[in-house]
């Protein structure tokens, strides 16, 4: 029994398909056994019956006549093997007069009737035997009649045998469609549970009804209306999300070409130190209606760029000469080492958003004056972008979250949304790609810095 991690044990006990199976298989085994304990019995009782009946008649026949008769001697074969009766001939002073097996050691029977006599523990030592009982008459004589026990033993068991031969051969066969219909049930049950597993709050259309078992369209049914309440709920928040952001966006806008206008008609130092800091907040607050606007975008169902061939390299300066602003601010020395050439198809607005957004958060966490390096290389043959910063890293416990809406690291000085990592991880699982975030270290176990790695094939 397997116990790894993303195995399946062969038996499962709260599986409903294993214990349908087993009843099933349990409920057949008993009906088998019932079914031949019951064929055996009857043909007993049958074949029993019979050969007592001819044991009588055959008694009764000799022991009509008035002489005694001449018996035709019986052999071994004859005896043990085809079930011969052996007839003995009783005068009515108890003396053996004629016997058709003198070697039988089986005596006169005291009464009338069915007998048994068993002469050892083996089956073939058991006897059968019908007597006409002792005669009064002097000139008349008595009749026992003998069959072998073993023979008619081995005669119903072999009959019962072949009459719960189909039986048999019909078991395992009634099994296997057993199994096949459980398998294809439960196999559609599986399919279903992909189908589910498969969505997320991008892809919420309705799982199929036509190909389920009619016990379990209910539950599906019902899970399509589920579905449809969070398909509801989900645009609601999108619709929020967008209108929010657009109306914010002209007064904010406005908001920072009036500080531009003012900004020579700021008196003294003190004053100027508080506009830099009120532009700043505009700033920030231009950017973060931006992301939103974009991760909007990113979340509707609305049509996306085709993809197109695009060479990463190409991008990667692009993106880097957007940023350059923000990297001379910040006297960061920012640069690219293509050590080869990749092309992959996306459309090219996403590809940008995501080096955009890394290489700026990138920028925004490193110290001033430190260094920014953005190389594209190959990794077990596959190609990758690895975007290295001297930043303070993210703490172990805190990369699972670091992808998440607004989550900044506790502590984080650097300004941002927390909106850039989630907008760059949306784009790469759009387009069959993979980030991972990794902290650098030194040979003390020091960090010092950040690799976000875009895996540009999805592994």
């Amino acid at each position: 029994m397997s116990t790894g991690t993303g195995t399946r044990r062969w038996y499962s006990p709260g599986s409903l398909r294993n214990k349908l199976l087993l009843w099933l298989v349990l409920v057949h085994v008993l009906a088998a056994i019932g079914v031949a304990w019951f064929t055996y019995t009857s043909y007993d009782r049958l074949i029993v019956t019979f050969k007592d009946d001819q044991m009588q008649t055959l008694a009764d026949s000799y022991a009509s006549n008035e002489n005694v008769p001449v018996l035709k001697p019986g052999d071994r074969q004859g005896i043990y093997h085809r079930g011969a009766f052996i007839v003995q001939i009783w005068s009515a002073q108890g003396e053996l007069l004629a016997t058709s097996w003198p070697s039988l050691a089986v005596g006169r029977q005291p009464g009338e009737g069915l007998h048994v006599v068993r002469l050892g523990p083996e089956d073939h030592e058991t006897w059968r035997v019908y007597s006409t009982g002792p005669v009064a008459d002097g000139g008349r004589f008595s009749v026992q009649v003998i069959q072998n026990g073993g023979f008619v033993r081995a005669l119903v068991e072999r009959r019962a045998l072949q009459s719960a031969a189909p039986i048999a051969l019909l078991l395992p066969l009634s099994l296997a469609v057993l199994w096949l219909v459980v398998w294809t049930s439960s196999r559609k049950l599986r399919s279903v549970a992909l189908d589910v597993a498969a969505k997320d709050e991008r892809s919420l259309s309705e799982l199929s009804v036509s190909h389920v078992p009619d016990e379990i369209a209910p539950l599906v049914e019902a899970f399509n209306s589920l579905l449809g309440r969070l398909r509801q709920a989900f645009a609601a928040q999108r619709r929020f999300v967008q209108d929010a952001a657009h109306e914010l966006r002209t007064p904010i806008a406005a908001l920072g070409l009036q500080l531009d206008n003012m900004r020579a008609e700021v008196p003294g130092e003190r004053a100027a130190e508080h506009y830099t800091q009120l532009k700043g907040g505009v700033t920030r607050a231009q950017h973060l209606i931006e992301q939103l606007l974009r991760m909007s975008h990113q979340e509707s169902h609305a049509p996306r760029e085709p993809a197109v061939p695009l060479d990463v390299a190409s991008v990667l300066r692009d993106s880097i000469a957007q940023l350059m602003v923000i990297a001379d601010r910040r006297r960061i020395d920012i640069g690219f080492d293509g050590e080869m050439n990749a092309t992959v198809n996306a459309p090219p607005a996403e590809l940008r958003s995501i080096f955009g957004n890394l290489i700026d958060n990138a920028l925004r966490h490193s110290p001033e004056g430190s260094v920014v390096d953005v190389r594209l290389h190959a990794v077990d043959g596959q190609p990758v972008v690895d975007v290295v910063d001297n930043g303070p890293g993210i703490p172990p416990e805190a990369l699972e979250r670091a992808f998440d809406r607004f989550y900044r690291v506790p502590g984080t000085a650097a300004e941002g949304s927390g909106l850039g990592l989630a907008i760059a991880q949306m784009a790469a699982q759009r387009n069959g790609m993979r980030i991972v975030l990794d902290n650098r270290t030194d040979a003390s176990g020091a960090v010092l810095g950040l690799v976000a790695r875009v895996h540009l094939r999805a592994a």
